[in-house]
């Protein structure tokens, strides 16, 4: 006889594996059968040519019925059950690889990511098998529904896994000055500008393949000083021993190497300085030149993945430090290739300190009016406040404690275990982010109930807003727990991997801290765990039908993110770990968590009427209000975040020719306290010609449609829009209102 499986293949029928099931099912009954009581009773099922192996098992349930057994049948159906989601999870797992391997329905969850390419689809397979893995195999019960119910999300599921981590700010200055270990090679100290530039683009390449998030430097300027001075020293000793061969010089004297390019011993000779300092000049912008093209062409990661780069610099006052400061900006103003397209890497991110660049009279003032006018073109720099209450207790002649950030807005406060406000050698570890609509929903269900029982005619909208809103922030109160026990037990698995996964790393300890004896733990811990959040502005139309822009919505606003900084608060007290109020950074996240929303609760007015949710605790996107407004209500949030946040404002591209008018809003923003700032101007550059404007799909110029339509949607910049990311992400860009437009 022949059976027909469950895939739809033809086989021959085999009694043993009937035989197998049976005696399994009697195992885990705890009760004994013999072979010859299995064989009887299988005498009586009924087998035909073309039978499924369905048909032939319902008939085993019945047979052990029948035969007394209905302990057994129970446990057999329970196996038949514990198989069928074994084989459901299988073919699922197929179905998603096969969607990956042969680039089918590409989504561009990472936007520096292309999914197309031959590696993308390698990574997105490799990808979907880990994710399926932990989720099933290591994470616990209650975090893996949090995560399928759309409650609370974990973020690069596919790294949970392995065990690694998020990001790290690189302690440049002590790989610059020490060299380090890297397994094919050691690699030197830096002997010149040059070689430090160099060197940072493969410390940033070789940190970022034992993470999954960004690198950066905390302070670049200041890190940089002694190789700047080394390299003016070597030019300075080549002009004056041509000057000597030629005439009559004082007599040569020995400077130090880590003499200021601004002292007199080098000025006396002024000849010789001058042409010492053009030599520097030219090296310096081919080192910042090569820095740029090294970090965007160095591919680190599958799928042509560059290394998430930030580089944070201006408050370093001497000459050195200033020539560095402006030649990155010029450099970026230059842009790279053929055409000076707009760099996408690094991230810059210029450093406003009250006292040092902020005011017209201060030593680098020029220097932020130049970073200005650089944003005007490139939409870079970005604007980190130095003088930012949160970070308010970090020694002010140490710039290593000074506030710097990400690209992806990851913020490194004091350090509970012991390094105080210091940047460098810490990360984000992992983080988790709270789908706070959804919770919303649940409160609205769970005040329905609540009400069901009241038969009060006089019961009214406004009560049934006073339940709902103190039903949210129940849920929300419990699941802000629950996201620290996700995040507690992510980080004890990381802390249970070897150093020798990221021997780079731990070998040349870019995580401060790390003793071989207390395991990765000792570098880990001071990092931070985080807490995100995602869709503030719906959540407020779900439980009061007013946003944040608001006077009504942003008074619960703030009770909400005051519950959020006050658990964590708690959690690091009691912990002794860095837990942090995260405003996450949704890319993928804003519109996957958006399609599950749907699916549950279907299209809501001013909820889920659109592809995306917004943003953490961001304005909507599509408010007709001015930049000043804007700053002026997210502000008021941004004090309860102490593990990353940024602001952004829309202009217009006719922007770039006002930088007075962006001087005012840099500074208005840094007045109202918010960390860190972003300025986003359209940036279209023509593939064929080079004109680079606002323009969108025709360049004017030439008339071609090879355009890179380049934008700012999370929190670095990316190439063309429309085809590096989701629907969601195009939805949203395309409804950004322009703030200066409605100012004006």
């Amino acid at each position: 006889m022949n059976i027909v499986k469950r895939d739809g293949r033809i086989v021959p029928f085999n009694r043993d594996y009937i035989v197998t099931a049976i005696k399994k099912a009697f195992k885990q009954a705890n009760q004994v059968v013999s072979d010859d009581s299995i064989l009887e009773m299988l005498e009586s099922i009924s087998i035909w040519d073309g039978i499924t192996v369905e048909e032939i098992q319902d008939q085993v349930v019945e047979l052990l019925k029948d035969f007394g057994y209905s302990d057994v049948s129970d446990m057999y159906s329970a196996y038949r059950q514990d198989r069928a989601i074994i084989r459901a999870e299988r073919d699922s797992l197929t179905r998603e690889l096969k969607r990956r391997l042969l680039a089918q329905d590409v989504e561009n969850s990472n936007a520096n990511m292309d999914e197309r390419s031959f590696g993308g689809r390698m990574g997105e397979a490799a990808s979907a098998v880990a994710k399926e893995y932990a989720l099933n195999h290591i994470m616990s019960q209650a975090s893996r529904e949090n995560h399928l119910n759309n409650e609370i999300y974990i973020h690069d599921l596919s790294n949970y896994a392995i065990g690694n981590h998020n990001c790290l700010t690189l302690p440049i200055a002590k790989l610059l000055k020490e060299g380090a270990v890297v397994n094919q090679a050691d690699l030197r100290p830096a002997r010149s500008i040059t070689s430090a530039l160099n060197l940072l683009a493969v410390y940033f390449q070789v940190q970022s393949q034992e993470q999954f998030g960004g690198v950066a430097a905390s302070s670049l300027d200041w890190d940089l000083i002694p190789y700047i001075r080394i390299s003016f020293r070597k030019h300075w000793l080549r002009e004056y021993r041509k000057l000597a061969s030629k005439t009559s010089c004082p007599t040569f004297f020995s400077a130090p190497e880590d003499l200021s390019i601004d002292d007199v011993q080098y000025k006396e000779l002024s000849l010789i300085y001058t042409y010492a300092m053009e030599d520097l000049q030219k090296e310096l912008d081919q080192a910042v030149e090569g820095m740029f093209h090294n970090l965007n062409t160095l591919q680190s990661r599958s799928g042509a993945q560059l290394p998430f780069s930030s580089i944070n610099f201006g408050t370093c006052t001497l000459p050195e430090g200033r020539m560095l400061i402006k030649a990155i900006l010029e450099g970026q103003m230059r842009g790279i290739g053929k055409y000076h397209r707009t760099p996408i890497f690094p991230c810059t991110i210029f450093k406003v300190k009250s006292g040092v660049n902020k005011e017209p009279d201060t030593p680098n003032y020029d220097l932020f009016l130049l970073a200005l006018k650089c944003t005007a073109l490139r939409m870079y720099p970005n604007y980190v406040n130095v003088d930012w209450s949160v970070n308010a207790g970090y020694d002010p002649s140490d710039p290593h404690q000074e506030t710097a950030t990400m690209g992806c807005r990851t913020y490194n406060g004091y350090d509970i275990n012991g390094l105080g406000y210091i940047k460098d050698g810490r990360g984000n570890i992992c983080p988790v982010t709270i789908i706070m609509p959804t919770l919303a929903m649940m409160a609205t269900e769970r005040a329905k109930e609540a009400l069901s029982g009241i038969n009060d005619p006089t019961a009214n909208n406004s009560l049934q807003e006073e339940i709902t809103v103190s039903a949210f922030l129940q849920i929300l109160d419990k699941k802000i727990g629950e996201a620290k026990d996700m995040l507690l037990e992510r980080f004890d698995w990381i802390c249970k991997q070897s150093a020798d996964s990221a021997k780079f790393m731990y070998t040349n300890q870019t995580m401060a801290g790390y003793k071989p004896k207390g395991g990765i733990k000792s570098a880990l811990k001071h990092g931070t765990i985080v807490i995100g959040q995602l869709g503030l502005a719906e959540t407020l139309q779900v439980l009061i039908g007013k946003d944040h822009t608001t006077e009504e919505g942003m008074e619960l606003a703030k009770k909400i993110e005051a519950l959020f900084l006050k658990r964590c608060t708690e959690f690091k007290n009691e912990y002794k770990l860095n837990f942090g109020v995260y405003y996450t950074p949704a890319e993928n996240l804003c519109y996957t968590a958006m399609k599950k929303f749907q699916e549950k609760y279907g299209v809501i007015e001013n909820v889920s009427d659109r592809e995306f949710f917004t943003n953490s605790i961001h304005v909507p996107v599509w408010k007709e209000i001015t930049p000043f407004e804007k700053i002026d209500i997210e502000s008021q949030l941004t004090g309860y975040s102490n593990a990353g946040c940024i602001t952004y404002v829309e202009l217009e591209s006719t922007s770039k020719h006002n930088l007075e008018a962006l001087e005012e809003l840099v500074n208005y923003a840094m007045d109202k306290d918010i960390p860190y700032f972003a300025i986003n101007i359209p940036n279209d550059t023509c593939l064929d010609c080079g004109y680079t404007d606002e323009f969108n799909d025709t360049c004017p110029v030439c008339g071609s449609h090879n355009i890179q339509q380049l934008r700012r949607v999370t929190g670095y910049l990316t190439g063309n829009y429309k085809t590096a990311f989701n629907k969601g992400k195009i939805q949203e860009t395309d409804m950004r209102v322009k703030h200066n437009h409605v100012y004006d």
